[in-house]
């Protein structure tokens, strides 16, 4: 398999904000989106499980689609998750998605468990074969109850033309052994927060999809990953081990993500908002303690300091 690659890089995948009201901010998401293109995002996502998309209705989960649309008019390319139960749910979604602005769209499996991997294999397909954007799968084996094996997503790379893109969020190891297979053609992004970045760059990723909070960090880790000399691969390699503690205390569980992931974006943004919508685990002072410790010097969005700032 062969095609050339259309999309690399680091792709922040929002917060939702919410006002005291408890509805969704506007003005705090717009604010994300600008901190987010300063700090050198090369694209942007939204409604992942960062965007407790799992909490949005679809009338929300559609103005968040619509409002990133228009706040980023076609400066990064752009990337829709679709969450949608059923098959034309999933299509008429990214069908909006194209209409707000969006260059590709993510499929998610449905919340079915128990199906043979063919159901959902054909699940992925047919959604695929009626849009008219680019489509990548996300497979995420550590948070979503259903994903696939590399068989499975080796036969949709094959067979829809139109699935071009992995979110591929298992291991590195198993993300490479597919690589293998499905050739360097298709773009291939990590997740997970980055947890394994430089294992994942080395197995052929195009990118990463975090969350907002350091994915500046690992901007500069990609940029010198790029450069590809043993000096610039020495400096990526010093800092994935100083956002990696971090990395690990936000990985634990989705709530801890979620809690102190949106506390250090706010935090960085300069917005006194990092509300979650209920039910949420609530920052204790000891868990903030531990984030503020783990970040010092990191500093506002665009302006890393401290042992953080590159040194090539």
């Amino acid at each position: 398999m062969s095609r050339s690659k259309r999309y690399s890089g680091i792709y922040p995948i929002l917060y939702s904000f919410f006002d005291t009201d408890g509805n969704l901010d506007r003005d705090a998401m717009r604010l994300q989106v600008e901190a987010c293109l300063k700090a050198g995002a090369q694209g942007i996502v939204v409604l992942g499980i960062v965007t407790e998309v799992n909490k949005l209705d679809v009338n929300e989960r559609r103005r968040i689609v619509d409002w990133v649309g228009e706040d980023l008019a076609g400066r990064v390319p752009y990337a829709v998750t679709c969450v949608e139960p059923s098959i034309p749910g999933q299509v008429a979604f990214a069908k909006a998605a194209k209409e707000a602005g969006a260059d590709w769209v993510i499929l998610q499996p449905p919340a079915v468990k128990g199906l043979a991997e063919g159901e959902y294999v054909r699940f992925f397909g047919d959604i695929a074969d009626r849009c008219e954007l680019p489509v990548a799968i996300q497979n995420n084996p550590f948070n979503l109850d259903i994903s696939l094996s590399n068989t499975g997503l080796t036969t949709l790379l094959r067979n829809h033309e139109n699935i071009q893109i992995l979110k591929a969020e298992g291991p590195a190891e198993s993300v490479a052994r597919l690589r293998e297979v499905v050739g360097d053609g298709y773009d291939f992004f990590s997740g997970r927060g980055g947890l394994e970045l430089m294992t994942t760059l080395h197995s052929g990723c195009s990118g990463c999809i975090p969350a907002p909070d350091i994915f500046d960090v690992h901007v500069e880790i990609y940029r010198l990953f790029a450069i590809g000399t043993p000096e610039a691969i020495a400096e990526a390699d010093r800092l994935y081990k100083e956002v990696l503690p971090v990395i690990v205390f936000f990985s634990q569980t989705v709530t801890a993500t979620l809690t102190y992931g949106k506390y250090v974006t706010a935090k960085r943004m300069g917005l006194a908002n990092d509300r979650l919508r209920a039910p949420a685990l609530n920052a204790t002072e000891f868990g903030i303690a531990s984030v503020e410790r783990m970040i010092e010097g990191l500093g506002a969005f665009g302006e890393l300091n401290g042992r953080f700032t590159p040194r090539l």
